[in-house]
């Protein structure tokens, strides 16, 4: 642990995209708020959208300025899921989904989470992130402004919600799936170490 606290402090932490980054985090209160306070779908939905363009553009500059960072690479994935269980939990209140979905998605991160600890205690590294995790994430980036839009009718949505429930069946399966890669590579991790001692 000493290690990796010593690795995100000895970092740049004044950087474009980690700027970008904690505007993201910041925005997951609000978003939260705009669905169950006033239930204000398309400001929720700009946000959402603005999250979203922030967590490409992140990406972008800290590969254009050259500016990586162990914060960065902590606070980008923790803002995907920090929307992604924000989403899940007002959907749910609002019965946009199914409970047993949000609860099965929630799950898979809890999983990993406690993961982590195990993986550290055997001297590792989190995984680095999978295509597949990432197409997951993308499906259902997707999949949430897309529901958020059709909960109100207008002329489009007998269109778009197709769309929207094909999203989230190919998000959830997706990510549900990376979960089970992630516990795999754990599993071979925590087989190796063993084997060394």
């Amino acid at each position: 642990m000493r290690e990796v606290a010593r690795d995100v402090w000895a970092d740049p932490w004044w950087t474009l995209p980690n700027l970008l980054s904690v505007i993201r985090l910041a925005g997951v209160p609000v978003f939260l708020w705009l669905l169950l306070g006033p239930q204000a779908d398309l400001l929720a939905l700009l946000v959402l959208v603005i999250s979203g363009a922030t967590d490409w553009l992140d990406g972008k500059l800290a590969r254009w300025l050259n500016q990586y960072s162990r914060i960065g690479e902590l606070l980008d994935p923790a803002a995907d899921r920090l929307y992604i269980v924000a989403t899940l939990i007002a959907f749910v209140l609002r019965d946009v989904i199914p409970w047993w979905v949000a609860v099965a998605l929630v799950g898979r991160d809890v999983v990993l989470t406690l993961c982590l600890p195990v993986l550290r205690w055997h001297g590792y590294e989190p995984p680095e992130v999978h295509y597949l995790g990432k197409a997951a994430t993308f499906c259902l980036m997707y999949a949430f402004p897309l529901l958020l839009l059709v909960q109100d009718d207008f002329t489009g949505s007998d269109v778009v919600r197709p769309i929207a429930y094909a999203f989230t069946a190919w998000g959830g399966a997706l990510y549900l799936w990376a979960g089970i890669l992630y516990l795999g590579q754990v599993a071979a991790a925590v087989r190796g170490a063993r084997a060394r001692a």
